[in-house]
């Protein structure tokens, strides 16, 4: 087990090093991703049509205006097998007009296309073929589509470390002739927090998320303990949203998605967005959670005092501003929690107006000290404060 430890800090060093004389520099993600991703609710179960029909409701729904730009095609997209040449190619069946015109399409809405594929011989359905020892061919085969996202998975590797084979497509795309988002779904193994600024712009730092309390907490909890790493460029990922797919009440999937926005986290929603209730609506469209999301400071927010089941997550934002989220993950009803200046990092003698982002309201006077709520259970309470 030491020699295993030893040997993965050696990797992360090497990879660190190649970084810091290249670096991924590729201009992109200098706020979390927006966008939307065909995996959490169909699956497998995807063509062409859906996904020209996805990048319509994004505009037409306004979802596009508020930042959601990216259309990404998860698994299953191609053939089971390359061609004589070794390329590889949309289902002939599900995608017979080919990823290219799909590409301009989606661009003609002013949007952009997202891809998927893995750091192994076959990508996770086993539907198709993996990147791995194909890296050249396929960024550049990506880049004349005018595939502008780039999610690339862990299945069926070949024994070889993360940080070699995810750094091999990382050196692809620099060298493929267009800037392509570059999500890495390495799912926390040689936690690429630690690494993946010089390869990606966001790294999976868990398993899949599933859509449900209890999943969607324990991702976020592992994201958590690697906050220090965010910063405009790269981007901790505890996975895409499931707001919208049914597994869980409203006011957990408010905590979801006030969770993932403080976190700074990719905000990939996971819903069809051409049958969307009004209530995953209108938490998807929350301009003053999305804002924070995507603040310029590009701060990740932490959990930073634990009471059984009550917490307080709190981080700084731009124009010295601070959001505060007061969180009961417990069964028990209304609880009071605190969050004493103390616990955030203020001078306990500052005052601050309050702003409640989900009531949209800002408290008629100013307070000092601590700012307290109750909260039900398996619900949140977010703020942002001003300090004056």
């Amino acid at each position: 087990m030491e020699k295993n430890s030893i040997l993965l800090k050696i990797m992360i060093l090497m990879v660190c090093v190649a970084g810091r004389i290249e670096g991924l520099n590729n201009g992109l993600g200098l706020t979390p991703q927006m966008g939307w991703n065909s995996w959490n609710h169909f699956s497998c179960n995807i063509d062409e049509n859906t996904i020209r029909q996805t990048a319509d409701a994004l505009v037409s729904t306004g979802l596009a205006s508020l930042g959601y730009k990216y259309v990404n095609i998860d698994d299953c997209w191609a053939n089971y097998y390359r061609d004589n040449q070794g390329n590889v190619k949309g289902n002939e069946t599900t995608f017979p007009s080919g990823i290219k015109a799909l590409a301009d399409y989606v661009h003609s809405k002013g949007l952009k296309l997202g891809i998927y594929s893995s750091a192994g011989t076959r990508t996770c359905s086993n539907r198709m073929p993996g990147s791995l020892g194909y890296e050249v061919k396929d960024a550049r085969t990506f880049a004349s589509w005018g595939v502008d996202y780039l999610k690339y998975d862990n299945c069926y590797r070949d024994g070889s470390p993360e940080t070699q084979r995810f750094t091999t497509m990382s050196n692809a795309l620099k060298g493929a002739g267009r800037p392509i988002f570059y999500s890495l779904c390495e799912w926390g193994y040689m936690e690429p927090a630690k690494w993946g600024a010089n390869v990606g712009n966001s790294w999976r730092t868990t398993g899949d998320i599933e859509d449900s309390w209890t999943k969607m907490l324990q991702n976020i909890d592992l994201n958590d303990a690697y906050a220090s790493y965010a910063k405009p460029g790269g981007w901790n990922d505890p996975d895409m949203l499931e707001v919208g797919n049914g597994g869980m009440t409203y006011n957990e999937y408010v905590v979801h998605f006030s969770l993932w926005a403080i976190s700074k986290a990719p905000l990939i929603i996971g819903c069809d967005v051409r049958n969307m209730q009004k209530e995953a609506f209108d938490i998807l469209t929350n301009k003053e959670v999305i804002a924070i999301n995507q603040d310029r400071l590009g701060a990740q927010a932490k959990k930073v005092k634990t009471i059984g089941d009550l917490e307080v997550w709190a981080g700084p934002l731009s124009e010295g501003r601070q959001v505060v989220l007061l969180l009961n993950r417990g069964e028990r009803g209304l609880q009071q929690i605190t969050a004493y200046w103390s616990d955030i990092g203020i001078s306990p003698k500052t005052a601050v107006l309050v702003r409640d982002v989900w009531k949209h309201a800002t408290y008629d006077k100013r307070i000092r000290g601590f700012l307290t709520s109750r909260v039900a259970s398996h619900s949140c309470r977010l703020f942002v404060l001003k300090l004056l």
